[in-house]
């Protein structure tokens, strides 16, 4: 078994997307002629991600959210930067001890409706 895609439950299917598509760097955002759905694929395939519209709003924390690597902790802010250009908001800084804080970090950032996901950089501690 293998994961081909992630579905996230959302108000806005298309802006989301296009939210997620500029985050990851994927070129192919599609959207349905509906407009109750859309995805947003990486460049080279693979698993990708699904957004389908709901009426409900989101209503506390996400049991599940997408870890990210931004790569070096010298290119952390400049990602964090990035993505809150895009809409993101910075929800808390996960804190580590002294010896893994040096060479790690770990920000919880929000999307533009809210699902909560990671962005770590340098040497993970797991």
């Amino acid at each position: 078994m293998r994961i081909t895609c992630v579905t996230v439950d959302c108000r806005s299917p298309a802006a989301l997307a296009r939210f997620w598509g500029e985050a990851l760097r994927w070129e192919t955002v599609t959207v349905s002629d509906s407009g109750n759905g859309a995805t947003c694929r990486p460049p080279d395939g693979g698993a990708y991600m699904e957004f389908v519209r709901v009426p409900e709003e989101k209503i506390g924390k996400n049991r599940l959210h997408l870890g990210c690597n931004a790569g070096t902790l010298a290119d952390l802010e400049l990602e964090l930067s990035r993505l809150k250009a895009l809409g993101a908001t910075v929800a808390r800084e996960e804190e580590f001890p002294p010896e893994i804080a040096i060479r790690y970090r770990n920000v919880i950032l929000r999307d533009i409706e809210g699902n909560e996901f990671c962005l770590g950089a340098g040497n993970s501690p797991a």
